[in-house]
């Protein structure tokens, strides 16, 4: 599907394994990350367009990543590969709720989610020759009321930390929705429809610049 080679800028798993897949070729590049866990959102900033941008910005710096001296062996330069990031916001009310800081506040967003329906927003960024292909996956989703017991014991595992909203929906969390309404794999972290139109687009681009 892609005319040069596909860099997938983030080291999660299950990322990975939407890219294999659907049969898209790709190599992890690794990119030093800003201090802490979630970007800022800008005040009055929208959940959808904050996670377009924290998307596009994570292409970006793999960008410069990738253009400067610091480039891993065996990696091309920008202008001869594409650039896949993407990132995923958990919004309940208009709030973002990003990834949980510990424990504690794993257990209360999902005390907070528990028997009721969320969005969840999922941004794709493709860049290549020079410009970025954008994309975005909203899907709507609803827990069953979990019980403390429910909280705790899923907390227990450690599965929630290190997701948007502290929770995997295709690990044991996948057991607490009631409804999906959308994508699941842009629930999970990278939507494979979006992100296949975004290749085909690019691929193009590609071949008539040459």
């Amino acid at each position: 599907m892609t005319a040069a080679p596909l860099y997938l800028a983030s080291a999660s798993p299950r990322r990975r394994e939407i890219l294999d897949q659907i049969g898209i070729a790709h190599r992890v590049l690794r990119v030093p990350a800003p201090e802490g866990e979630d970007e800022p959102q800008w005040p009055g900033e929208a959940a959808e367009d904050y996670v377009r941008r924290t998307a596009r910005e994570k292409a970006e710096r793999a960008i410069l990543w990738l253009a400067g001296p610091q480039r891993p062996e065996g990696f091309l330069p920008p202008d001869q590969a594409f650039v896949l990031a993407a990132d995923t916001t958990v919004i309940l009310e208009g709030q973002v709720l990003g990834k949980p800081r510990d424990l504690a506040d794993a257990e209360s967003m999902l005390t907070r989610l528990s028997g009721r329906s969320h969005r969840v927003h999922t941004a794709v960024a493709l860049a290549s020759k020079g410009r970025i292909l954008e994309g975005l996956s909203a899907s709507q989703v609803r827990f069953k009321p979990l019980s403390r017991a429910d909280i705790q014991a899923y907390c227990a595992t450690g599965e929630p930390l290190g997701k948007a909203g502290a929770y995997a929906i295709q690990g044991r969390a996948g057991v607490f929705v009631q409804h999906l309404a959308g994508s699941y794999t842009g629930v999970m972290g990278l939507p494979a429809y979006e992100t296949a139109q975004l290749l085909e687009q690019a691929a193009a681009i590609h071949e008539r610049k040459g």
